[in-house]
């Protein structure tokens, strides 16, 4: 069973962490309860994933929702750079980012709408590859230097500045892929309608709560189906849909962060009949929640 990678052991407190990585042996399968960007550069290999097994490409750009699970297995000199995010951070300080077409599609849309279990491939140029994972060895250079500062004067030796940098390293990430896509739309995406984003935020605000579809639409003034309509333009599923989605990532933090039984998990997140609850999650992140459980507590 896949092991589970953690934001609170990895992350230095901020939304942001990475690294690259030259791999000539295999990466055991895992996940994450973070956002995964993973960029493909030279080297040989083979991706696994809920999705099969294939060799990457160069300039293959994987990326994994909470609870996705991926390896990489026959790695000859392989060059793997990682982007992780907090998946908090997406939905507070970084959500602006959802106004952005391109990463909307990487970060939100593909991994739910393309790609089983929230996860999606998509592919840029070599070049484009090349330059980001200059950039994430300067994040993880970044990184590093944050790591001492914290070892050598505590939580105020790194300080605002040191966070802002961080941010501005991934956001320089994320826009050399967005901008070197070769599988971008035909005609451009619009900016998130007002009633899409927010029936977004008033989904992750009250996850728990017993949406109707009715209810949702009301709330933003207009006629449920054509609510429907904005959001599969916008996010590639229907709003209960998208809910679905978010509980079952809010599912796998409290799995692995929490001791709750996995009953009351389920009732914390909206999915009050553990069976229906157990079906759900298995549906979207590949796995029961028990199972999901017992490999985290592995890793």
């Amino acid at each position: 069973m896949p092991t589970t990678l953690h934001e609170a052991e990895l992350f230095l407190g901020g939304p942001v962490w990475g690294g690259v990585h030259r791999l000539d042996t295999d990466v055991a399968p895992h996940t994450h309860d973070f956002v995964e960007i993973a960029v493909v550069g030279s080297g040989a290999g083979r991706h696994r994933s809920s999705q099969g097994v294939r060799r990457v490409r160069h300039g293959e750009v994987v990326v994994l929702r909470p609870g996705a699970w991926h390896a990489f297995e026959d790695c000859s000199e392989l060059v793997v750079a990682n982007c992780c995010i907090s998946a908090q951070g997406l939905s507070t300080e970084l959500s602006a980012l959802q106004q952005i077409p391109a990463l909307r599609d990487l970060l939100w849309t593909a991994p739910v709408a393309r790609g089983p279990h929230g996860l999606a491939v998509v592919q840029v140029a070599p070049a484009a590859a090349d330059e980001a994972i200059e950039e994430l060895a300067a994040l993880e250079r970044a990184l590093a230097r944050e790591s001492d500062k914290r070892a050598g004067s505590g939580p105020a030796g790194s300080g605002q500045a040191g966070r802002g940098r961080l941010l501005g390293r991934l956001v320089t990430v994320l826009g050399i892929l967005a901008d070197g896509l070769l599988d971008r739309p035909a005609t451009p995406a619009q900016v998130v309608h007002p009633a899409v984003a927010a029936t977004i935020a008033r989904l992750e605000a009250a996850l728990a709560e017993p949406w109707r579809l009715d209810d949702l639409a009301a709330a933003v003034n207009l006629d449920p189906a054509y609510l429907s309509r904005l959001f599969r333009r916008h996010t590639g599923l229907s709003p209960l849909g998208f809910l679905a989605r978010l509980r079952a990532e809010q599912a796998a933090t409290l799995l692995v962060r929490t001791t709750l039984p996995v009953a009351r998990v389920g009732a914390a997140v909206g999915w009050s009949d553990p069976t229906y609850f157990a079906r759900r999650f298995r549906s979207l992140a590949g796995s029961t929640p028990t199972q999901y459980r017992a490999r985290s507590a592995r890793s």
